[in-house]
């Protein structure tokens, strides 16, 4: 199709620049403009994309769709209004702050027939396919996010800042509900959560181990996943991956039948194909991939680990292992 969209871009902070970046350079859709409680901030990121920095309401006249790159805080009722304005509306994770925000959501969208999307990045990358390709079932999954200290995200802890990707990431690939949460995490450097460990048990028998650490010294993502496929191990930064299983690859005498594949993968640019999706949702229809279901589950489990983390540590600080 040669239809236009004209994008909206609300938030001019760190994602929100990216995201005007990818409207600017879309072959689908045109850039409406920015808004930003911060005009000047708004004016300057408008310049170096080519548009205008307008204040909410007529940025809501001057485009069909708007993506939302503000704080978590602010995702409810800038989307409410959006979707009231009549405008489809990509939002970055996570969804909303509560279970409760996001049901109005997703059911104020449908209501209006209009397309909510969640911006959970990786369903969009080469290595969330490369994965996907080859466990399907998965038994259990080792993540590990770990990084240096920023400032920019500690407005929220680590598990709405990081431990999100890798939440919904695990989600995408078992389905089944989660049954119990079990996690455990502090601050370090922030008034939030900085590290955290959890542990998802699902209810076909799937475990995921979760760990996320915005505090570390260096950069590490990796994963490990076993089940009937074999085993995967996959090392995010060197985009490389090891799968030991009865499918392609070098024959390994000691493990009778077993075969060792390696792969690695390109980076894709992800935010592009997350925008050519939206696009494509709003323009022909297609099923969007990840929609406000799949935002709201991947938020109820993180609060169920901000939640767990939180009695954990009142225990240890109630038996003495933590000061009070």
């Amino acid at each position: 199709m040669t239809a236009q969209l004209r994008i909206g871009v609300i938030g001019a902070g760190h994602f929100g620049r990216f995201h005007a970046q990818k409207v600017a350079a879309s072959g689908r859709a045109t850039l409406a403009g920015i808004h930003d409680p911060d005009p000047a901030r708004a004016a300057v990121i408008a310049a170096e994309v080519g548009t205008v920095a307008l204040p909410l309401d007529a940025l809501f006249a001057a485009a069909d769709a708007v993506v939302i790159a503000a704080p978590a805080a602010h995702h409810h009722a800038l989307t409410l209004a959006a979707l009231n304005a009549g405008k489809h509306v990509l939002v970055e994770k996570p969804i909303a702050a509560t279970l409760a925000e996001a049901d109005e959501m997703a059911a104020l969208a449908a209501a209006r027939g209009l397309v909510l999307q969640v911006g959970h990045l990786l369903r969009y990358t080469a290595e969330h396919e490369a994965i996907r390709s080859r466990m399907a079932r998965p038994v259990y999954i080792e993540c590990v996010r770990i990084a240096p200290f920023k400032p920019r995200g500690t407005d929220v802890s680590v598990i709405l800042d990081l431990m999100i990707h890798d939440i919904d990431f695990v989600l995408s690939l078992v389905d089944s509900p989660v049954v119990s949460v079990d996690a455990i995490g502090a601050p370090v450097a922030s008034a939030h959560e900085d590290i955290a460990n959890a542990r998802l048990r699902f209810a076909n028998g799937c475990v995921a181990t979760i760990v996320a650490s915005r505090v570390s010294l260096k950069a590490e993502r990796r994963m490990r996943l076993f089940g009937a496929e074999g085993y995967l191990n996959v090392d995010f930064t060197a985009r490389h991956l090891s799968a030991i299983g009865r499918g392609p690859g070098i024959p390994l005498p000691q493990l009778d039948g077993a075969h060792l594949e390696t792969a690695t993968w390109q980076d894709n640019d992800a935010l592009a194909a997350e925008h050519a999706a939206f696009a494509a949702a709003i323009l022909e229809g297609v099923p969007v991939l990840v929609d406000a279901n799949a935002g709201r589950r991947a938020l109820d489990v993180a609060l169920q680990v901000t939640a767990s983390m939180l009695a954990s540590r009142q225990a240890a600080i109630a038996s003495g292992l933590l000061p009070g």
